[in-house]
């Protein structure tokens, strides 16, 4: 009997390349947890699904950072906040944009939607809250004095919690459009609010390291947890209500309330976590670093949430407390949900859309403005689509991340099987006759033909075509012919005088290349005094030596040392390189792979925001041969580009390194559509 073997209780789902930039905020879908929306510097919302390494879509418009992002509840809108203080909201079901909004003078902290309609409310570093209705805008009265950081509508949707940089937490009626009360106690900004799903309490968490949990009936403070290792980011409490999760640095923490007490500290290794979700008994963390999303996942299953109170592996000392109380019971007052969602959402997608249709409104061009560019249809149709039509099967509902096997575990349990002697009694299955053919005879002279790999790896632990064994003394087999040292050295030199040859052919070329880069010997004429201080014009003619030459290696090795500066670049540059990259990009070796999306990368980031301008402009009046001849080659590098752009989209589902430097590829090459 198999011994079974042991999963880890959190583990890393998946790393992926989200935006061409640094990302800026992102946002999980609590209804699924399987949506994941991203913001970056490239002005972009990237959405993905949770563990699938390709971007749903792309939804432009923005044209400054975007700082925040929010999904609303059903999923099928997100909006996001940016650096100028504007604020667009998407339909993704219907794959546009609905509305853009303005008023706020500094970036966008903090957005929420209403549970029950589609009303956003935003908070900024201007230390504004705009009232949540998506038509008009207007100022709560007595804000915060710093930026806001969070926002969070009531599971009712009569109030808003709000929380600053100014060290407070304040609650709105939303009917009443006034301020109800002030939650004094932090002594940092605070970080991250979030209601209780069922009854009147809110937690709030903050820089000065301690969550505190606030009676919305008395108005007053229920406990404080101290003591946690780094500022509170991130809470979540359980969809029953039973407690209290709190991403920290590197773990996550179980908290119950009356009494403060930790159930359970779970060690995750995903630094400052960013946002949660619970989905299927499993809560899923996403962090962010540079242009970096990752995603791991805790199996809830194996976390303690009530009962015993667990003591922290690193620094809790404290006393245990009380036993809690009968937790069947609540302990104040429940919110009152309505029984159906409000007809309002329908009335203001109608409103919304017909002012977009307005003549010369301001809308119509954000409209063209803003795209939401479906990069993966398949994952965007089996997300979005099927809520669009009648289905008469169930809905799927999405499986449970496998667990990986603990450190040890799998290796363990596979040697003590293979080690354990076979037996009848271990036969569960019946097992096919198998018939043992007999082995062909072994020729000495003939040795069969090592296959090579698909892709030859850049480092390498012995030559292509070589194996170490070769050179060992061979263990003798009956009936096989021994070889004499000629026969033997004759195999060792097979083809070592055309390995010299080749190498002996490269460092000529090479040599051709570098006399044409010191001489300046341009076209077929020297140039001892050129003015280009930089070199840009010898490193072209060299280039066009080096393709002259046919022979890729050598072009590697130029492009190696170009790729270092990037000031020789030029556009007659691109179009003689380009070319040679989409070969590079089809190499089967490592090494020329990488050389290429390097030098395809540092293109892109340079010029193709000068390729896109210039075809994107009016025709000129007059004659201009300069930006004739630029144009020119404009448009011949966004032709070579384009053929390039289908074979990075082909190799950007490829797992590991070069899947990730494709993925990023193809984000940056995502304006040429």
């Amino acid at each position: 009997m198999a011994t079974p073997v042991v999963t880890k209780t959190a583990w890393k789902l998946q790393e992926i390349v989200a935006h061409a930039s640094n990302v800026s905020s992102l946002v999980l879908g609590k209804a699924s947890g399987r949506l994941l929306a991203t913001g970056g510097d490239d002005c972009r919302v990237n959405l993905w699904s949770i563990n699938k390494p390709n971007c749903i879509m792309s939804l432009t418009g923005h044209t400054s950072p975007v700082e925040s992002v929010r999904l609303n509840t059903p999923e099928e809108l997100i909006v996001a906040g940016s650096q100028s203080g504007s604020i667009r909201v998407w339909d993704l079901e219907a794959a546009k944009i609905l509305r853009t909004l303005m008023g706020h003078k500094a970036n966008i902290c903090s957005l929420d939607f209403h549970p029950y309609g589609e009303f956003v409310a935003s908070g900024s570093q201007d230390t504004n809250i705009k009232d949540p209705r998506v038509s008009s805008c207007c100022v709560l009265p007595q804000g915060h004095s710093q930026a806001v950081r969070c926002l969070r509508f009531s599971p009712d949707g009569k109030w808003l919690a709000s929380a600053a940089d100014d060290h407070t937490v304040k609650l709105w009626d939303l009917t009443a459009g006034k301020m109800m009360s002030e939650f004094p106690g932090h002594t940092g900004p605070v970080n991250v609010v979030e209601f209780h799903p069922n009854e009147y309490l809110l937690a709030s968490g903050s820089s000065d390291r301690t969550i505190r949990f606030w009676d919305l009936e008395k108005f007053q403070v229920v406990s404080c947890i101290e003591g946690e290792p780094g500022p509170v980011r991130s809470v979540l409490f359980n969809p029953d209500g039973c407690c209290l999760y709190s991403g920290c640095q590197d773990s996550l923490r179980v908290y119950g309330w009356e009494p403060e007490r930790c159930f359970d500290v779970v060690l995750v290794n995903w630094g400052k976590v960013a946002d949660l979700a619970i989905c299927n008994d499993q809560l899923i963390g996403v962090a962010f670093s540079q242009s970096n999303v990752s995603s791991y996942v805790v199996d809830l299953t194996r976390v303690t949430r009530t009962g015993t109170v667990a003591r922290d592996p690193v620094q809790d000392h404290r006393p245990l407390a009380q036993p809690p109380p009968n937790p069947s019971a609540p302990l104040r007052r429940i919110y009152e949900r309505p029984s159906t969602t409000c007809s309002k959402p329908q009335r203001v997608k109608q409103n919304s859309e017909s002012e977009r249709r307005s003549p010369s409104s301001e809308d119509d061009r954000d409209e063209r403005e803003s795209r939401a560019e479906i990069q993966n249809a398949e994952d965007y149709n089996e997300i979005f689509q099927p809520k669009n039509s009648i289905s008469r099967t169930p809905p799927r509902r999405s499986e449970p991340f496998p667990a990986p096997p603990e450190d040890g575990e799998l290796d363990a349990a596979t040697a003590k099987e293979a080690a354990k002697p076979s037996s009848a009694m271990d036969v569960q299955f019946p097992v096919p006759n198998l018939e043992v053919l007999p082995r062909p005879p072994v020729v000495a002279s003939t040795p069969a033909p090592k296959a090579e790999p698909a892709i030859i790896p850049a480092t390498r632990n012995e030559p292509i075509g070589l194996k170490a064994s070769d050179f060992l003394p061979a263990v003798k087999i009956p009936q096989q012919a021994e070889l004499v040292d000629e026969d033997a050295m004759s195999q060792i030199r097979k083809g070592h005088d055309t390995m010299c040859v080749v190498l002996t052919s490269r460092h000529k070329n090479l040599d051709t290349v570098r006399a044409v880069w010191t001489t300046g010997d341009i076209k077929g004429h020297t140039v001892p005094h050129c003015p280009s201080p930089d070199g840009a014009l010898f490193a072209q003619t060299s280039v066009d030596s080096a393709v002259a030459i046919n022979d890729l290696s050598v072009v590697v090795d130029l492009l190696n040392i170009v790729n270092q500066k990037a000031s020789l670049w030029k556009l007659d540059l691109c179009t003689t390189v380009l070319p040679q990259i989409e070969k590079l990009l089809q190499s089967k070796y490592e090494s020329y792979v990488q050389t290429g999306c390097t030098s395809l990368k540092l293109i892109l980031q340079r010029f193709l925001p000068l390729i896109t301008d210039m075809l994107a402009a009016p025709p000129s009046v007059g004659v201009d041969i300069s930006r004739e001849e630029r144009l020119h080659k404009c448009r011949l590098c966004y032709k070579q580009l384009k053929s390039i752009s289908g074979l990075v989209k082909s190799k950007s589902g490829l797992s590991g390194r070069h899947g990730s430097t494709f993925r990023e590829l193809h984000l940056l090459m995502a304006s040429l559509d």
